[in-house]
């Protein structure tokens, strides 16, 4: 397996940086982005980098809803909402737990994905979230759209792979933005940045990023991989790699990753960095919504189980 972007997913990458750091829904759309799995024919090892990029700009839109896993579902159930969708003109949301569900207030068409059912949901009321950017909405779920357990779950973990994916995207902008700052702020005539205990919180931060990454790179490669038609790859999949177990690793590893970032970026902001205004809190608050609606707490424990490691019980 190689890690390394193609020249082609490094264009793509840089392609859609400037429309998502202008929250520029219709340029996504004429870039064909929302159709990238269908229409272009690429797949999740194509569009994890962009996902990331979701992430690094924070953009307050269902980019990933719609493109990664909303398109990719409804064209193959052949709903005709597939093609407006694909081509921008529609915006879904996906609801996570307890039907919390991001830009949902927005969002033309609400999925519920469990138990191998998905269903098209209802916006509620409004939802109380910490990224209030957020425009989450409480959402039951409705009719049933289809019961085919393998592409529910499929669509599934492609949105828990795009939580992952772009949590190493805000770990990366919370760390550009720290390492930065520590290079200009001065204290006792010297940069912040030069101070030792300053550089091991960052440098713990780097490789906690740089270690997740990978994950969500693989976790991409064994979604694409389950995806294909040739039995050959399919027999050398199940036997290299459970899907579940992949994107579970990519969240875990991911959450702890934007977390710790989050955490050395605000001390080492020092009083600012405790400041609700300051920029720095758009990206940790959206990495903390982030973390909690793709629960690593839950994929962790399923790790747990499939290594044969006991499993804490909550208390009743």
């Amino acid at each position: 397996m190689r890690f390394a972007l193609t020249e082609d997913q490094t264009a793509l990458r840089d392609a859609v940086r400037a429309p998502l750091a202008a929250a520029d829904w219709p340029a996504l759309a004429e870039m064909g982005l929302f159709g990238a799995m269908t229409d272009l024919g690429l797949d999740e090892t194509d569009l994890a980098p962009v996902l990331e990029e979701i992430g690094f700009a924070t953009v307050a839109l269902p980019v990933t809803a719609t493109a990664f896993v909303a398109v990719p579902l409804l064209a193959a159930l052949g709903d005709e909402r597939a093609s407006a969708a694909a081509g921008g003109r529609l915006r879904v949301a996906v609801a996570g737990p307890g039907g919390i569900t991001p830009f949902g207030a927005d969002a033309d068409l609400i999925l519920h994905l469990g138990d191998g059912v998905a269903r098209v949901g209802v916006a509620a009321a409004e939802a109380s979230t910490v990224d209030t950017s957020l425009g989450a909405v409480l959402s039951v779920g409705g009719g049933i759209l289809t019961d085919d357990r393998a592409l529910v779950e499929a669509a599934a973990a492609r949105a828990a792979l795009g939580h992952a994916a772009e949590l190493v995207g805000l770990g990366r902008r919370m760390l550009e933005l720290t390492v930065g700052y520590v290079k200009q702020r001065h204290q006792f005539g010297a940069p912040v940045g030069s101070f030792q205990a300053v550089k091991h919180q960052l440098a713990d931060a780097y490789l906690g990023l740089e270690f997740a990454r990978p994950a969500v790179l693989a976790a991409a490669w064994a979604l694409s991989a389950s995806a294909s038609a040739d039995a050959a790859v399919d027999a050398a999949v199940d036997a290299a790699v459970d899907v579940g177990a992949a994107v579970g690793a990519a969240v875990v590893l991911a959450a702890e990753a934007a977390h710790t970032a989050s955490r050395a970026a605000i001390q080492c902001h020092g009083a600012i960095g405790y400041t609700v205004e300051y920029e720095l809190h758009r990206y940790a608050k959206r990495a903390w919504a982030l973390a909690a609606l793709a629960g690593p707490g839950d994929h962790l424990d399923a790790l747990s189980e499939t290594i044969g490691l006991p499993v804490a019980k909550e208390l009743s």
